[in-house]
């Protein structure tokens, strides 16, 4: 597999260290090749979240690139996964991974797949600890390598030193950077430059946003879902066991 090697090459060799961890999974069918070595790169500064009703209330009309984006949940944040996937299938042209750090259960690709999401780009990152969390993160999010990076960073608490250094690290390259954090982070400052709270279904809450108006419900409707498609809107907030479902719902993405 070969890597961008430009200017990049040292952090690139970061992220091929992640690579090379035996807890990587490197997409859906592990061969010699891999299409996420292309060399295509967004070169603007955001990415549509494939909803108008979200575009129009955010400052950038899009996902912020090149910095993080914070999504605040009771649940473990499968059922925000839904406000990314429009963005994956976009990004998923690009020929560059897609990055899940510690995600609580793995994505279906046949899921991934219906959405046109090329699961050969999706590396599967499980850290040991929370150091090694924060560690694969920051590389992850430094590398030309990566088109998006999801980071499940748990129940912790995290320092804003801890936060501003994957901020920083976000900085430097063009991803679509988004950390998954509880509910309770929300009375605790941080340095993202977007921050969202999903608190009702179908509903966006924003709590920050750099230079942009704050404190806004958006509810995304149903129009703008992909006909015929499955969607991750039916996953419940409370957390089932694996492989168990809703009383009144099943789970449609199988992180299980």
């Amino acid at each position: 597999m070969q890597l961008y090697s430009k200017e990049g090459a040292a952090m690139n060799e970061a992220l091929q260290q992640v690579i090379n961890r035996n807890d990587t999974w490197q997409g859906h069918f592990a061969g010699p090749a891999f299409s996420a070595n292309g060399d295509s790169h967004r070169t603007e500064g955001l990415l549509s979240t494939g909803y108008s009703t979200l575009d129009a209330q955010l400052r950038t009309n899009g996902w912020p690139l090149g910095s993080t984006v914070e999504v605040l949940s009771d649940g473990c944040g499968l059922g925000s996964m839904g406000l990314f996937l429009p963005a994956m299938e976009k990004l998923s042209a690009e020929g560059r991974w897609q990055v899940f750090i510690a995600p609580p259960f793995t994505p279906y690709a046949p899921l991934l797949k219906a959405r046109g999401i090329d699961t050969e780009q999706i590396l599967l990152v499980h850290p040991k600890n929370r150091e090694d969390l924060l560690w694969a993160t920051e590389q992850a999010l430094r590398s030309s390598t990566s088109s998006a990076v999801f980071s499940w960073l748990g129940a912790d608490e995290y320092s804003y030193g801890e936060l501003r250094k994957l901020q920083l690290a976000a900085a430097s390259g063009d991803s679509l950077a988004v950390l998954f954090r509880p509910q309770s982070a929300a009375r605790n400052h941080a340095p993202a430059s977007l921050r969202l709270q999903m608190r009702e279904y179908r509903k966006v809450h924003i709590l920050k946003q750099r230079g942009g108006n704050q404190y806004l419900d958006v509810t995304l409707p149903p129009s703008e879902d992909v006909p015929e498609q499955p969607q991750l809107w039916e996953i419940p907030a409370w957390q089932a066991s694996p492989g168990q479902a809703s009383p009144t719902q099943q789970p449609v993405l199988s992180f299980a």
